[in-house]
């Protein structure tokens, strides 16, 4: 009792330290949002407050994103407009309830993380045309017009309202979008944010001045104005489309709000499916209620989060602040010019389009599907924009997907080289053909295949080319730095059977070039300059900087089939390794022992790594198939040889000489006890900073065992002990 009295205690502090103040930010970023969002979609302006203290309490309280804030979007503006315009507000409103619905039975299939498969290109270019479109049509309202039907007209009607007489209404909307753009510049205040300045100050401003300007209009008695959704009398397919379309676009803009937001913070991660329930659930209330729909805005949860937000508490408080504000002091907003709320949206629309997100598109090849979607929005509508977004994203995939290059070098008189790389399809063998056909007669040509993936087509068209040159009197050396996808289909095996990963098959594997096997460690070198280093230099650098600090000193055999690093999916820096024949561990030499009696190279990595290096953990693999422990149980290694000096360190009498398997493992639990003879080792362990562990490694099955070093046997690394 006494300790979930306390824990109440601490729960209750961190709400008033954190989330009560962060509220309050949020519930003064939101309001004019709210306003200017329902004005811009020709709604009721009481619908934007209705969605945001929906979007606060319910998605707030229900959702898997706790510090997300919901409310209603900017990125819906347009696609609500069109509902307005062709179902009514009441209409619209229905929609928005079933919408909620889609998004609720989306969130129990557990299909939340399928919204994340759309291309975040496609995305940001849908939320960039919605920006523009935004903008374009409430700079009229700004300019003391009004808006067009579409993006189209507004551009087109634009020159002629900028030159128009202009009243006290664009001056306020200009002094507006001046402090929202210059105020985070230069006020770093958390608790005073740049809308709501913008908003407080020019609202006094134009009561001070007394002029008539069009002013923020809300019903006397809101619970009583409150919009009854009515079904829409339109056709179901048109109607249908309006559901998805709204289900579909704020389930992506949620979700990817709560992904953005988990970047912002380290605590509870986003549950995307709880989240997109609860989205639905807010849209469905907010609907009933004659709300727009709600979606998680990345605006509103960012400040929530840099305001020191810690649970939901903070976006639950704010939808509580903005009904107890809409109730008790509505007639504080009617004072609010329109021409201010249109420039406020102006600058959210402007800010949708993130020169950041261009230059990153522009940098991996994107900005065509981000350009396409964004033009398409504005100049055709919405959800043909991302239909194009996704048609050219599928397209960009298609073409790097065949994408190859191919370069041909002359090396000397005579002498050709010819280098493929990337995919190499059948729909490239004409421009294969004219690079081959460009080569001389009688030479010596070096075909060099770095692929990704070779079909049948292009296959024939390399080997009819390497024959009729060949007949000709020339000379042809095809070799694969990549996988040996020419191989196995001249052994007419292309397609049969996985193709092994560049980085774990072995030279004779990927390169294919058995008769000049003299020349694959500079093959494999040359590889590795060229694939591999571009992409480990940064971490490589780090550790040439920082030095290394490997939590573990890994003792293996020198067996080349054991690759530790493979083995344990580890890198630069992970391991310091110790690999010998047999992996032994020498015992420590006795006191008084006679200089050069024992092997203290391996002695030398043990202190090394304990003292120096500071390892908490020293691991002996062995594994099947070791032809130390073979040479042990069969006394092949003479003594007096090298090797048999060598293993007569290990120390290990084996029980039964007819089970190898039986003892490899006995002989890594010997070269455990040999590790306890070193006194770094004693005075670590005894301290519980260092702890031994013993690994058998069965290459038939590709699968590491702990051995108990105790019992003597071994059991996969992923079962627990009995």
């Amino acid at each position: 009792m006494i300790f979930r009295y306390f824990y109440l205690m601490s729960d209750l502090t961190q709400l008033l330290r954190r989330d009560l103040p962060a509220s309050i930010v949020v519930f003064l970023i939101a309001v004019p949002l709210s306003l200017g969002i329902a004005a811009a979609s020709g709604a009721p302006l009481l619908a934007g407050l209705v969605a945001a203290v929906v979007g606060g309490i319910v998605a707030g309280a229900l959702g898997g994103a706790p510090l997300q804030v919901s409310g209603p979007a900017a990125g819906l503006t347009v696609i609500v407009a069109g509902a307005v315009a062709d179902f009514g507000f009441a209409g619209t409103a229905a929609i928005v309830a079933v919408a909620g619905i889609v998004q609720i039975l989306l969130g129990v299939s557990r299909l939340g993380r399928a919204a994340l498969a759309l291309s975040p290109a496609v995305v940001h270019g849908m939320l960039a045309g919605i920006g523009l479109v935004i903008a374009l049509s409430q700079i009229h309202v700004l300019l003391g017009g009004s808006p067009r039907s579409n993006a189209v007209e507004n551009l087109k009607e634009l020159p002629a309202q900028i030159v128009d007489h202009h009243g006290l209404a664009t001056m306020l909307g200009l002094i507006t979008v001046a402090v929202l753009v210059l105020w985070p510049r230069f006020v770093k205040i958390s608790v005073l944010p740049a809308a709501l300045v913008a908003v407080v100050g020019v609202t006094v401003l134009a009561s001070v001045i007394g002029g008539e300007v069009t002013r923020v209009d809300l019903p006397e008695e809101p619970l009583a104005e409150l919009i009854t959704p009515v079904w829409p009398d339109a056709p179901l397919h048109k109607i249908t489309v309006a559901v998805f379309t709204i289900a579909l676009v704020a389930s992506v803009e949620s979700l990817l709000s709560a992904v953005a937001v988990d970047r912002m913070h380290d605590g509870p991660r986003a549950r995307l499916n709880r989240e997109l329930v609860a989205q639905g659930t807010a849209n469905t209330i907010s609907g009933l209620l004659g709300g727009l729909p709600v979606t998680g805005v990345i605006v509103r949860s960012s400040t929530n989060v840099a305001a020191g937000a810690r649970t939901r508490a903070s976006a639950i408080l704010h939808g509580v602040w903005i009904a107890v504000f809409v109730l008790f002091c509505a007639s504080l907003l009617e004072k609010i010019p329109m021409a201010v709320l249109a420039a406020v949206l102006i600058v959210v629309g402007v800010r949708l389009i993130d020169l950041a997100q261009i230059r990153t598109y522009a940098r991996h090849g994107e900005l065509p599907t981000y350009l396409v979607t964004a033009l398409g929005v504005v100049f055709v509508d919405l959800l043909t924009g991302v239909a194009l977004g996704m048609v050219t994203a599928a397209v960009l995939i298609l073409w790097r997907l065949t994408r190859c290059e191919i370069r041909s070098v002359q090396r000397g008189p005579g002498e050709w080289l010819i280098r493929i790389s990337g995919t190499l399809a059948f729909i490239e063998s004409a421009r294969l053909t004219r690079e081959f056909n460009a080569i001389p007669p009688n030479g010596d040509v070096d075909v060099e295949l770095h692929l990704d993936y070779l079909d049948h087509g292009a296959f024939e068209t390399i080997k009819t080319w390497e024959e009729a040159y060949v007949r000709g009197g020339g000379r042809v050396h095809i070799h694969e730095v990549h996988d040996s996808w020419f191989h196995r289909a001249t052994s007419g095996r292309l397609g049969g059977g996985k193709s092994t990963p560049r980085l774990l098959g072995s030279w004779s594997r990927w390169q294919g070039i058995n008769e000049q096997r003299r020349d694959a460690m500079a093959a494999g070198i040359a590889e590795f300059e060229r694939n591999v280093a571009p992409m480990v230099r940064p971490h490589l650098a780090a550790l040439a900087r920082d030095g290394q600090r490997p939590e573990q000193l890994f003792i293996t055999c020198a067996d080349s089939r054991l690759v530790p690093n493979l083995i344990t999916a580890s890198g630069p820096g992970d391991l310091f390794c110790v690999r010998n024949v047999g992996n032994l561990v020498p015992p420590a030499p006795r006191p008084h022992a006679a200089p050069g009696v024992g092997d203290a190279s391996v002695g030398a990595a043990v202190e090394y790594a304990v003292d120096v290096l500071g390892v908490t953990t020293i691991t002996v693999c062995g594994h099947s198939g070791c032809g130390a422990v073979r040479a042990l149980m069969s006394g092949a290694a003479a003594p007096g040889s090298s090797l048999g000096d060598w293993l007569s360190l290990s120390g290990v009498h084996f029980t039964d000489l007819t089970d190898e398997e039986r003892c490899c493992t006995e002989n890594l639990v010997q070269q455990l006890a040999n590790l306890r003879t070193h006194p770094v080792v004693q005075a670590a362990e005894a301290a519980g900073r260092l702890r031994l562990t013993g690994m058998y490694f069965d290459l038939a099955e590709a699968r590491m065992y702990e051995v108990d070093p105790v019992l003597g046997i071994h059991r996969p690394v992923d079962t627990p002990a009995a």
